[in-house]
């Protein structure tokens, strides 16, 4: 019985995961960059320009542009980045890399689109913050009779940050600091979740005020190393 569940999960994993995501990837981005006429390469100046703007005031959102980069960086600059890379060259030759290349390219203009959705159709909860996202802009883009999609979208979104986001990196440090110094994982993993508990119960503006001082400092070493 594991053996036919492991196997079909195998064959969904391969397929999801394999030349349909990338085709879907490259297509997309490929189609969002003609639509946004290269909006990656010929509004890059104007970008480097307004991510310092409005670093006195913060007028124009809760968080600087400043500290939103980084935060956003927080969770793009880690395992991925260094173990996928790795695993990919490993599995697909030299040649891996430089599709992520392009795919990077042509991802930012997919993200470009999909951040730009999540302002327009963000909203402000009783407690005066903003919220937004996929979730937000499927319910608000598309309609009421979406909201289960958003509802999913949501749904799996927390599922794939605590299985793929906050374990795997959690484990990793753990394991890590275990064969380096010796500290038990179980000691490593309340100390991590605590310092998370305690920047993330501060809200978006702790995080982003944290992520602006420890994520350029992450940067430079992880280019450097």
């Amino acid at each position: 019985m594991l053996d036919t569940i492991n196997t079909a999960l195998t064959t969904i994993d391969d397929f999801i995961w394999g030349l349909p995501l990338i085709i879907a990837i490259l297509a997309v981005g490929l189609f969002m960059t003609f639509r946004l006429k290269g909006l990656q390469v010929t509004k890059f100046p104007l970008a480097v320009k307004e991510l310092f703007s409005n670093e006195r005031s913060g007028e124009d959102g809760e968080v600087s542009s400043f500290a939103a980069l980084c935060t956003a960086l927080s969770a793009t600059i880690g395992t991925g980045n260094i173990v996928g890379v790795a695993t990919a060259m490993v599995a697909g030759g030299p040649g891996a890399l430089f599709w992520m290349w392009v795919t990077a390219l042509v991802g930012m203009a997919t993200k470009f689109s999909e951040v730009l959705l999540s302002v327009h159709f963000r909203e402000k909860t009783p407690a005066g913050n903003w919220v937004g996202g996929a979730m937000y802009f499927i319910k608000n883009g598309l309609g009421p009779k979406w909201m289960w999609l958003g509802s999913c979208f949501a749904l799996f979104g927390i599922v794939a940050c605590i299985g793929t986001g906050a374990m795997v990196q959690g484990n990793s440090i753990g394991e890590a600091i275990q064969a380096n110094l010796s500290i038990p994982t179980w000691f490593t993993a309340i100390a991590v979740f605590l310092l998370a508990g305690a920047v993330l119960i501060g809200g978006v503006k702790r995080i982003g005020a944290v992520a602006g001082k420890v994520v350029p400092a992450m940067a430079v070493i992880y280019v450097l190393i």
